[in-house]
């Protein structure tokens, strides 16, 4: 099996380009691991060995690896239809995506409910429509004035041109730079960022009232804001208070400036409620759905949106309608496989059954907090983290050359467990199907990961 493993490290490195990674590093530096097949939370090797997924490929896959429902699903619409261009022509499985998408969105009292789906084929594809939609909102609307957006600092919403724009992650934007339209930038309301004697709930409105700061200096400027609602993601799985997102909808109201949130991660029951937005009580104009939509099966991203906007592109010139278009709209394959995937939340009651879950991922979190090189240990239903540091007292982080984080996830490896950092934060965002055995596996090999990967500090 191993040599089985070799040969395909050999053919992988002589061909393909990996994501977010630097090639130099393979295959030293970060192993490369072929993969066979998937399990439930498992990964299988083709060097034989398993590999727990506690990283959710990339928080894609929610019920586990190879669920057959889902694959039941896709191979029945395989046999039917397997796509169809969705300019001028329809098929059940969008119909009824879109119908109980909009049925189970975040819904506020005092707003008329998300109304219309648009499809996109990945995140990024998703935030570029919500982007694109709020610019022509308004300038349908004659507001042409209102074309820069919000976003807050140390914020992700994907790699293409304009995500990238309205993310502030310099690893990822800094060379892009030259390229991006300009945007605003608003702190974040990380609680990580708590002064003396702060709370979260303090660290939400100081960085809302920021906020209305920022949009009183720019008074029909603005279009949209864009954020992730209660988890920075790939800024650290940084966390905030609800709070914020609740004071959010009422400055968007006061400026009547549109939001958008981008809950492509968030979503899906990752933060202990189907959407995090549901933590606020708040509902956006514009919602971005992606990875768990289809249970990690297929690309897939939809894009809700107000019957207000919509209407706002009803016109008998071609130039006021939204134009843009993915040659895999509304795929019916990745349609069926989200409609699967929203039948296991109500057929495997996996809300209730994620917070017995969330529980016991907390009682095994806590003890790191005693860790000299633990600086924070944070939650949000499904998802765990740790702030790995040189000095926990001051927060002061490692020195970025002693790759703190890499350290731990080879170490995490070596152990059968993937364990992917966010630069020198670890985390866990398993499948929901992790049992008890698996997660005392992840707790026990992420402590030993982060002893070894900080014993030399």
């Amino acid at each position: 099996m191993l040599s089985e493993a070799v040969a395909w490290r050999s053919r992988d490195l002589a061909v393909l380009w990996h994501p977010c990674t630097q090639m130099r590093e393979h295959p030293d530096v970060l192993p490369l691991l072929p993969i066979a097949r998937g399990e439930g939370a498992w990964l299988l090797g083709y060097d034989g060995r398993r590999y727990l997924d506690a990283v959710s490929s990339w928080w894609t896959n929610l019920f586990g690896h190879a669920e057959p429902r889902i694959a039941g699903a896709i191979a029945y619409q395989a046999g039917r239809l397997e796509q169809v261009i969705l300019a001028g022509f329809s098929h059940a499985p969008a119909v009824e995506l879109a119908e109980r998408l909009l049925a189970i969105a975040p819904r506020q009292p005092d707003r008329a409910p998300l109304a219309k789906v648009f499809y996109a084929d990945n995140g990024s594809a998703g935030v570029e429509v919500a982007l694109k939609m709020a610019f022509h909102y308004f300038h349908n609307r004659g507001e042409t004035r209102r074309r820069r957006f919000i976003a807050l600092e140390n914020g992700y919403h994907g790699e293409t041109i304009g995500a990238l724009a309205v993310g502030d992650i310099p690893l990822y934007r800094r060379v892009y730079a030259p390229l991006l339209a300009e945007a605003l930038f608003a702190p974040s309301p990380d609680a990580y960022l708590a002064r003396d004697g702060e709370t979260a709930a303090d660290v939400a409105h100081r960085a809302a009232d920021a906020l209305a700061d920022l949009l009183d200096r720019h008074p029909g400027e603005i279009c949209a804001l864009i954020l992730e609602p209660r988890v920075q993601c790939a800024g650290g799985m940084r966390m905030h208070h609800p709070d914020y997102l609740r004071r959010v909808r009422q400055l968007c109201d006061a400026n009547g400036v549109l939001l958008i949130a981008d809950e492509i991660a968030t979503g899906f029951g990752r933060t202990g409620t189907l959407f995090a937005c549901e933590q606020s009580q708040a509902m956006p104009d514009l919602l971005c759905l992606s990875k768990g939509l289809t249970g990690g099966f297929l690309p897939l991203a939809a894009v809700l949106a107000t019957q207000e906007i919509y209407d706002a592109f009803l016109d008998d010139s071609r130039e006021r309608a939204f134009l843009h278009s993915h040659s895999y709209t509304g795929n019916p394959l990745a349609c069926a496989a989200a409609l699967a995937t929203l039948r296991i939340f109500d057929e495997d009651r996996i809300l209730e059954r994620n917070r017995t879950t969330a529980a016991k991922m907390a009682a095994l979190a806590a003890p790191f907090a005693d860790h000299r090189h633990v600086a924070d240990v944070r939650q949000a239903g499904m998802i765990v983290a740790f702030e790995l540091a040189r000095d926990v007292r001051n927060r002061e982080p490692f020195p970025a050359a002693d790759r703190v984080g890499l350290r731990a996830y080879r170490a995490a490896l070596a152990r059968g467990v993937v364990l992917r950092p966010l630069g020198d934060v670890l985390y866990w965002m398993p499948p929901y199907c992790i049992d008890d055995a698996q997660l005392a596996l992840l707790a026990q090999t992420t402590r030993t990961a982060i002893d070894e990967a900080t014993a030399c500090a």
